[in-house]
């Protein structure tokens, strides 16, 4: 059950780190922070198609990150937190890592300085 799990884990935070590997992609994430938007609103900035837009948001939506509702033709997008919330996690472990690594060599450092003064 446990392996289940961690195998799902695995496959969430691929997908995660797949869509936020494109800029776009990212930018429109970051847009979506501030509050819901349309295809059309996320298509805004750059010289893009709504159908390339589209698409982006298909790419998110798979991930988990983006929740799509369809309104008639407009197709409103939110962002979803959880698997943001799960890659902040994984992400994290590896900042432990290396504080504690920038820590130590922090410490020796400062040991060599304190013998050159002495």
């Amino acid at each position: 059950m446990l392996n289940r799990m961690v195998e799902h884990l695995r496959s969430a935070l691929d997908g995660v780190f797949h869509a936020l590997a494109d800029p776009t992609r990212r930018a429109m994430v970051h847009q979506l922070a501030s509050g819901g938007r349309t295809i059309s609103e996320l298509a805004e900035p750059y010289t893009m198609s709504l159908a390339a837009a589209s698409k982006h948001v298909k790419v998110l939506e798979g991930a988990g990150l983006v929740r799509r509702e369809i309104e008639g033709r407009v197709h409103r997008c939110s962002l979803e937190r959880q698997p943001l919330v799960q890659a902040l996690s994984w992400l994290r472990i590896y900042t432990t890592f290396w504080d504690e690594r920038l820590d130590a060599l922090d410490d020796l450092l400062n040991a060599e300085n304190d013998d050159d003064r002495h």
